[in-house]
């Protein structure tokens, strides 16, 4: 894939070259209607990709539906064989059957004779337990199965939802693209730069964009060590602790750990945090905000609410599938292990996280 990926970059490279290229595709300013069409050309195309991973996943899906029904079928199957010998095994007790047979037991004649009577009743009765239990575990099991049939068809019903509504939005797109291009009166030269968009976005931008992603991630697992060794940073009230953290110290520690940080740097403003920079031919600004999380754990995760590419905007497909690629959160466990985190909140240059000891 990396090997691919450099080849297409190379290609990419020698044919801008050759011809000439609008600097707008590298983020200088473009006339108005031209940045528009260039905006959803680009949704467009991630939007395809959200319909094609939509798409494989509804698959998957259908796959693994069909394979949880023929194991209810046969569960359904394998207890009624066990729902027969238990309901034997209930009868027996209910009608007395067990307590004669201890009743045997008690009134044996000899010590030997009740030893031996003895060992049969708790062969029998070790029987009678594993019957129930059996039936109780392939039970459980036709249960589990059948919330999984469920949660399976609710998840289909949403992503064919989904999916439907991405495919009426790429339309929309289209026929709004197709409309401008006309309008234009140049629909030749347009297509060749919405063309060139494509490739450069496909072959080069997205592995940027990710570039910066990943490394933003492998730098927020180092974070709380960071501020563990930062005297002031953590301050106590009671049983309630307070983690702040200027912008300036964030920049800082960002840079020690990638040198990609080195033309970039995070902003805190009232209920926003932005990230900017630009590097060779690449703009990226991320706009988001952090929230208090306890699913799976407890967590301040960030959510990218706004994500900007060489100044053309890209769709909350894209901003979705990032944040579930790359976890840009942390984790106040990992600095107080007796904590957790209650609040999260940005002023201008600060970002401060409320604490409480979790009992």
């Amino acid at each position: 894939m990396k090997l691919r990926h450099n080849l297409a970059a190379i290609l990419l490279t020698i044919a801008l070259f050759l011809q000439p290229t609008p600097s707008y595709i590298y983020g200088e300013p473009a006339p108005a209607d031209t940045q528009a069409i260039l905006q959803k050309t680009l949704s467009i195309v991630e939007i395809d990709h959200e319909i094609e991973r939509i798409a494989k996943k509804q698959e998957e899906l259908t796959a693994q539906h069909k394979t949880l029904f023929a194991q209810l079928k046969q569960q359904e199957q394998e207890i009624h064989i066990q729902q027969d010998r238990a309901g034997a095994v209930v009868r027996s007790y209910y009608t007395g059957e067990r307590d004669s047979l201890l009743m045997t037991v008690l009134g044996a004649r000899s010590f030997k004779d009740l030893f031996v009577l003895y060992d049969y009743y708790q062969i029998i009765i070790g029987r009678d337990q594993a019957t129930l239990d059996k039936y109780q575990t392939r039970y459980n099991s036709l249960q589990q199965t059948s919330n999984q049939i469920r949660q399976t068809s609710v998840e289909l019903a949403e992503m064919k939802t989904n999916l439907q509504n991405q495919r009426t939005r790429v339309a929309s797109l289209q026929n709004e693209v197709d409309e401008q291009i006309t309008a234009s009166g140049d629909a030749a030269a347009i297509q060749k730069l919405m063309n060139e968009l494509t490739l450069y976005w496909e072959n080069i931008g997205i592995y940027e964009v990710k570039r910066y992603f990943k490394a933003l991630a492998s730098a927020m697992q180092n974070l709380p060590d960071f501020i563990q060794k930062q005297n002031g940073a953590i301050s106590t009230t009671g049983t309630t602790y307070t983690i702040r953290i200027g912008q300036d110290e964030l920049n800082t520690f960002l840079r020690s750990q990638n040198e990609i940080f080195n033309d970039f740097a995070f902003t805190f403003d009232q209920d926003k945090i932005t990230a900017s920079g630009q590097r060779d031919q690449l703009q990226l600004s991320i706009e988001g905000h952090y929230t208090v999380e306890n699913e799976p754990q407890n967590a301040i995760r960030f959510h990218v609410d706004k994500l900007v590419f060489n100044q053309l905007e890209l769709p909350d497909t894209t901003r979705s599938m990032l944040e579930r690629e790359f976890d840009l959160g942390f984790y106040p466990q990992k600095i107080l292990s007796f904590v957790k985190a209650t609040d999260v909140s940005t002023d201008e240059g600060v970002l401060e996280v409320k604490l409480a000891i979790s009992f």
